[in-house]
This record gives structure tokens, sequence and C-alpha cells, in this order.
């Protein structure tokens, strides 16, 4: 079992030179680190923390402590930072955490001054990989903060040649307390990419991996977990595949109440001819990265084959089941406790093609489709009903809160407050280019969108 090897903070400045896949890379050095401006807010916070994609380890995207919206939204300030924003903010202690793809993380005010900026290296430019969407590459995974230790971590990439880290920082002050090679042995580091998010459970972090946009060079799908503190073994799930078969939607691991983690995998090498290899699925790991469970649709292979797979969009947890939709246009409901293996789903139907991340209210998923967001019943049979269908050029990774579901029009740069009832738009505001991906956070009345400039800060009454 592979040791992460950690550098304390005190020599974030030395660093070894080694293989991508052998132990650490070079440890880039901490360009700037400022010191706190103000004292963050620990104690008589009138709301909990954001502080993972779409809010918790199950992804459910949903605000209970948001005010009621009246009206329309406005925009409160539109914030200019050092790269692109591909992460979903977090909100901790009442303070903002944005990650960049400069590879810089801050802290902001609920109005956004700034609090620190950790700039943790070089991102990879686009000539150093075979293909991708991305320039410069640094950090694309939202991140995650753990509350135990007051640290969010984050992996970024960097250049020269590309490879991956995974950093803690002290919430409150930006300072990196470790930083370890995310690169294991048996891929090529320039062509993996961290797109998922980081989760936290079981005493680890867990990162996702899939590959590059255009499928290119020699990338699997791969699960790894961490020790918070940074010392000890990893862990490590790879899908056993020849190549491909990326974990690679936006929102990461999703976990349930007992710590499982269920991720959905893409397109795999394999065919018709060719065995089986736990692509396109949606897996269940243990707390050892060990494989407890799968599902594939019985049309696996032709999928695969089409490039129609499960990995565009992460599982949601709706009670005993699991909902599922990618890019194939249809979906399906699993039960939570037995996945089925090769077509053992409960239902199927034609619902949508889906790119992002669900969520979840009770019975109602909420299905970021790419011809506008759909609301879709799961009964107690585990059959779907579509509620609604919003307008179709929104179709944003949706969460909830203040009477409102929050998407966005993301050709447009719109961000929408839905009537969960009906669908349509109670009012909108424009928030500036954002990325395909872009999903907002939710914390008291804000609504915190990543933008390819920074950070837009909305009112929703």
């Amino acid at each position: 079992m592979r040791t992460l090897v950690v550098v304390a903070s005190a020599l974030v400045l030395a660093g070894c030179t080694g293989p991508a896949d052998g132990p650490r890379a070079s440890a880039p050095p901490v360009a700037t680190q400022a010191q706190p401006t103000a004292s963050s807010p620990t104690v008589g916070l009138p709301y909990p923390d954001w502080p993972t994609y779409h809010g918790d380890a199950a992804r459910t995207g949903v605000s209970v402590t948001m005010q009621p919206a009246r009206g329309a939204p406005r925009l409160v300030a539109s914030l200019k930072l050092d790269g692109a924003v591909y992460a979903s903010p977090l909100v901790v202690a009442g303070t903002t955490i944005v990650a960049t793809e400069n590879d810089s993380v801050y802290a902001l005010t609920g109005s956004g001054r700034q609090l620190w900026r950790t700039h943790l290296g070089t991102p990879s430019p686009a000539g150093e990989r075979p293909c991708g969407n991305i320039d410069p590459l640094g950090i694309t995974g939202t991140p995650a903060y753990d509350a135990g230790t007051r640290t969010v971590f984050a992996v970024a990439e960097y250049g020269g040649p590309p490879r991956h880290e995974l950093v803690a920082l002290d919430a409150r002050t930006g300072v990196l307390r470790w930083r370890a090679s995310v690169d294991l042995a048996g891929t090529d580091a320039v062509a993996m990419q961290e797109r998922g998010a980081l989760t936290i459970t079981g005493g680890r972090v867990w990162v996702p991996f899939g590959g590059l946009d255009g499928d290119c060079g020699n990338y699997k799908g791969r699960v790894i977990g961490v020790p918070l503190g940074g010392s000890g073994p990893t862990v490590s799930y790879t899908v056993p595949t020849s190549r491909e078969a990326g974990i690679w939607a936006p929102p990461g691991p999703n976990v349930d109440a007992t710590g499982r983690l269920f991720v959905s995998v893409g397109n795999g090498a394999a065919r018709a001819d060719d065995p089986y290899d736990h692509s396109d699925s949606v897996l269940e790991l243990d707390s050892g990265a060990r494989l407890v469970d799968s599902f594939s649709p019985a049309t696996w292979a032709a999928d695969n084959a089409a490039d129609a797979d499960l990995g565009s969009e992460g599982p949601a947890l709706v009670g005993d089941w699991i909902f599922i939709a990618g890019k194939s246009g249809t979906a399906y409901v699993l039960r939570k406790n037995a996945l089925g293996g090769i077509g053992g789903q409960v239902s199927s139907a034609p619902i949508c093609t889906s790119f992002g991340g669900t969520a979840v209210r009770a019975d109602v998923v909420y299905v970021p489709c790419t011809d506008g967001v759909r609301a879709v019943r799961v009964d107690a049979a585990g059959h779907m009903q579509v509620l609604w269908h919003a307008a179709g050029a929104v179709t944003g990774s949706p969460v909830v809160g203040g009477g409102r579901i929050w998407t966005l029009d993301v050709m447009a740069g719109v961000l929408h407050g839905l009537d969960p009832a009906t669908g349509r738009s109670s009012g909108s505001v424009q928030v500036g280019t954002v990325t395909r991906f872009a999903t907002p956070a939710l914390y008291g009345s804000h609504v915190l969108v990543p933008t390819v400039e920074g950070l837009a800060i909305v009112a929703s009454s």
C-alpha cells in the first residue's frame, strides 16, 4: 500500500524532483500567502456551513436556512480574481472560500473583501497536454472543508511537467499545513484530470480522477483516499479497464449516511466482444476504497462505443434509491443497497441527457438536462415521474433554497430562480460568463456563482 510523502508547511520552499507516478513531485513554492486582514467570525453564526459541493456529502444541494426569496435577485458584487473559477465556492464560519485555475485559494467576507489568498504554484498550460479544454489547468475540482481540523483541502495541477498535488490549508489564515502528490502508478499524470469535487468521510479526504476533454492518453478512472492529517497510507480504487472509464462528474463521490461512496464512471475501452470492465457504471466503494457493488446498463458496451455513458452526472441519493442519468438520454433508478449489476435497474425512462450535479429534496430530483432542468419524482416503488421541464436554455446544475431552484442559463451567463412548483423563472440576473458545469453555493440570502472572472455575489431578495 502506497504511503504519501508529506512536506510540512515549514518546508514548503524545498522539494525533491521525481517522476510523476513515483514519489512526490517537486513542491512549487507558495508565492503569495497573505495574513488575514480581518478576523472571520467563528461563533454565533446564524447559518450552517456550505463546506463541500452542493452543501453536504450527499450532494443534496439544499439550504433549509436560506432566507425566503422575494422579488428579483440582484447582483451585489462581481469580483475579479486571478483566474477562472470552475469549482463551486464553499462557505465556512461565514467566510467564502474560492479556488481558481491559477492555483490560488481565496478567503472572502460575505461582501467580497479579501481576507487571505494562498497561491500554490504555476498551473499547467495547454501546450503541455495532449488534449483538454481548460487553459491553464490549475484547481478545477471543488475543494472540501473539514470542520474538525478547520482545514480546506484542494487538488492543484501544476505545469512543467503536469502533476497533481493535494494541499491542506488552515481555513482561518490560508497557511499551508501540508501537501502531497496524488499521482499514483499505472497512469500518465499528463493525461489525468481532477475535475470532480473532493469529499470527506471516514477520516479521509477523497479525490476522484478522470481524463481530459478529448479522452487522450493513458488515463483511468480512480478514487484516492488520503488521511486527513496527511500522513499514513493512502487507499485507492482504479477502474479495471485498459484505459479511460474516468470518474470525472463535477459532484465527485456522493456519500450516504453510513459512509459508503457512490461514483459514476464514464466510457471505457471495452466493446461488445470484450469482458466487462466496470465502465459506464455506478460503483459503490467502502471506506477502504474497495469495490462493494456496481450497476451498468445492459447497453454498456454500445454506450462505450458511442460515448453515451453515465459518467457525465453524479449519482443522486434519493432515500432508498439512486437516480442516475448520463449522456444516453435514459435515466435509471437503482436500489441503493443492491445496485443490480448489469441491467439490474428498478426502473428506467427516457428523461434527458444530463451533465453535472443534481439537487435532491425529499423524493424530487432536480436534474441538469441539456435541454432544460427537470424536476423528477422517484416514488415509493422506484418509478419516475417528470413534474416539470424548465426553459431549454436553463441547463445549469441546480441548488435549492429560499423557496427557489437556483440554476444558470450557462450560455447567457444568467442566474435564474425557478418556482419549485412549476419550473418557471421567478426572476433572473446577469452574473457574467460562466463555465459549463458552474453551480452556485447558498449562504444566508446570498447565491454565490463561480465565473470565468472570479465570483458573482447575488442577493436572493
